[in-house]
């Protein structure tokens, strides 16, 4: 996530005669984040439904055991943990990078996240998978809405939610090594209700970042990394959801 913003500045106002102006851009630099995050959904998607739909492909990046397991190859392994990279690049190398750099490192992220998810095709139907996509853009439409547009300061829950996140992480980690069913649903729950919370607490988060950035050079930087942000939150509430309305084939 991008580094947080003082909650009280969601709620400052410039002064009157500049109220237009300010409104105007916000609501430009709202729009850049969620036009890039949309992008970069839509491009994940083409991506994971090409590599599923072509056998070839498909063979380059996943294979299936004996016991009709798929697992990743080495190629698979490297499309898997690149798109982590890409993510540390960004973070890490934002003040370096120039706006076109930071914006390619980003398809790049989406594109490869595109590669990883084309096993969710081979798993669940093609009408759950549609489905479940349908619900996941109706639920953060109206959650990233609310964020947007409440005068509660989320932050506090945003606090709480990162802590749940590392939570579920180490849940994860330890799941892989005991499958157990009960825990496993547990962590789709809290998946949900955590990624459903990011995804307001994000919103105003990002709203409140641009009274600090409005005018700035960095300010096209910023809705690049925000759009990375709500992509994330986007794309694992959607894997969350799928567990429990995807129908498996």
């Amino acid at each position: 996530m991008a580094n947080p913003v003082d909650p009280r500045l969601a709620t400052a106002r410039p002064i009157a005669g500049a109220e237009a102006g300010y409104d105007e851009g916000l609501r430009s630099y709202m729009l850049s984040i969620y036009n890039y995050m949309a992008s970069g959904v839509l491009l994940t998607g083409l991506v994971a439904l090409a590599v599923a739909s072509n056998p070839t492909l498909l063979a380059m990046f996943f294979a299936q055991d004996a016991a009709g397991r798929v697992g990743p190859t080495i190629l698979g392994w490297v499309a898997m943990l690149s798109p982590l990279a890409l993510i540390l690049v960004m973070n890490f190398g934002i003040n370096k990078l120039s706006d076109g750099q930071l914006k390619a490192c980003f398809w790049g992220f989406a594109g490869l996240m595109g590669v990883s998810m084309s096993t969710i095709f081979l798993q669940y139907t093609g009408a759950s998978i549609a489905q479940t996509f349908f619900v996941t853009a109706a639920s953060y439409a109206g959650l990233s809405l609310f964020g947007y547009t409440t005068k509660r300061d989320l932050s506090a829950m945003g606090k709480f939610l990162m802590m749940g996140l590392i939570g579920i992480l180490l849940a994860m980690l330890a799941n892989f090594f005991f499958k157990s069913g009960p825990l496993a649903l547990a962590i789709n729950i809290l998946g949900v209700l955590i990624f459903a919370g990011l995804t307001a607490y994000d919103t105003q988060r990002l709203k409140a970042m641009y009274y600090e950035l409005q005018g700035s050079a960095f300010i096209g930087k910023a809705a690049v990394m925000g759009a990375l942000t709500m992509y994330l939150n986007f794309i694992n509430l959607f894997q969350f959801l799928l567990m429990f309305m995807g129908n498996r084939r």
